[in-house]
């Protein structure tokens, strides 16, 4: 056991604001200015940019503004990935509570000591902001049913009992920034949340403001579209931290139903003298239904295995980006540009 001081007990967290951003120039502006930069019970407040290969005056617009640090990519590389970069650059700036949040002015940057409370005072590593989708006036019925449906699949598979399941105005501990790796690519939000409930994160959800953003979304080409990339995040992720479970479900109406036809098979068989003409369906069909169950009951088997490989993995990333993250840097320090 590291019985070595923590160095962030002796001192105020410093909290870093993060914003993924792809061709922003006529919002993050206002964004980045409207993030309070003092903070009772905080060291200090920077603003770190994400910009995902935007072709506009995005950078130019956010280092007007007073961001701190630029992160860039070269060329387009999502939301996930955009996301994963702003952490880790955080983390390497010495971040202690990270904030992530929208560039088009969903949210308030006003509403960040709200986020941030139940971290400092001990009681989550996750905060996700509740846009309280119930109540906007901007959010038609059809979407707001699909909002609730939605967060509804995503507490089944986390565990965890959250409103706003894809609000992107979230807070984070420095302890759950390092245990979290987004390995997809269109966005963060389903799998964050599964794989913090499977990491036994604390995670908490406080209401906050959200305003309405008429211009067309930059990370989906419409709902139906947002709806199946959410729905295969959430599946590909519920699969790899839970594939027993996911594969015995599939696997249980197969081994019920070859069961049940080869058991009646075999009273019948019995009954007429230990003689079976005809019944060939019920004999195919239900060998054909137990052999595909217990295929499937196999790879779950196997699957469960893959985890437990996937679990050494994700301990072994934790205590490199630990490491990594606990070398000294000079805080913004030739991160503008990069």
């Amino acid at each position: 056991m590291d019985t070595t001081p923590d160095s962030s007990l002796l001192r105020l967290p410093r909290l870093f604001v993060q914003i993924c951003a792809l061709n922003e120039e006529e919002t993050i502006g206002q964004v980045i200015r409207s993030i309070p930069r003092v903070i009772p019970g905080l060291q200090s407040v920077s603003v770190i940019v994400v910009d995902d290969g935007s072709t506009d005056h995005t950078v130019e617009e956010a280092i007007g503004a007073g961001a701190d640090c630029i992160v860039r990519h070269v060329g387009n590389k999502g939301l996930a990935r955009s996301f994963q970069d702003g952490l880790d650059a955080c983390l390497e700036q010495g971040a202690d509570i990270i904030v992530n949040i929208d560039a088009d002015g969903q949210y308030r940057g006003e509403d960040i000591p709200i986020l941030i409370e139940p971290i400092l005072r001990g009681r989550a590593d996750v905060v996700i902001g509740d846009r309280q989708v119930g109540g906007l006036e901007h959010f038609s019925p059809t979407k707001r049913l699909l909002q609730k449906l939605g967060s509804w699949m995503v507490q089944q598979a986390s565990g965890i009992s959250i409103p706003d399941a894809v609000s992107g105005f979230r807070a984070y501990s420095r302890e759950a920034a390092l245990r979290l790796f987004v390995t997809g690519q269109f966005s963060y939000t389903v799998q964050t949340l599964i794989q913090s409930g499977k990491l036994g994160l604390a995670v908490a959800s406080v209401p906050i403001t959200a305003h309405h953003t008429p211009r067309p979304s930059r990370l989906h080409r419409g709902m139906l579209h947002f709806i199946s990339q959410q729905a295969l995040i959430l599946l590909r992720t519920y699969v790899a931290y839970e594939p027993v479970k996911m594969f015995g479900a599939l696997a249980a109406p197969f081994l019920l139903i070859g069961t049940i036809l080869l058991i009646r098979l075999l009273l019948r068989f019995a009954e007429q003298g230990w003689q079976l003409p005809g019944n060939v369906q019920s004999l195919i069909v239900g060998s054909i239904s137990l052999a595909i169950g217990l295929l499937l009951l196999i790879t779950g088997i196997i699957a469960d295995r893959v985890r437990e490989t996937r679990w050494l993995l994700e301990e072994i990333l934790y205590r490199v980006r630990r490491q990594a993250a606990s070398i000294p840097h000079d805080v913004l320090n030739g991160c503008r540009g990069t």
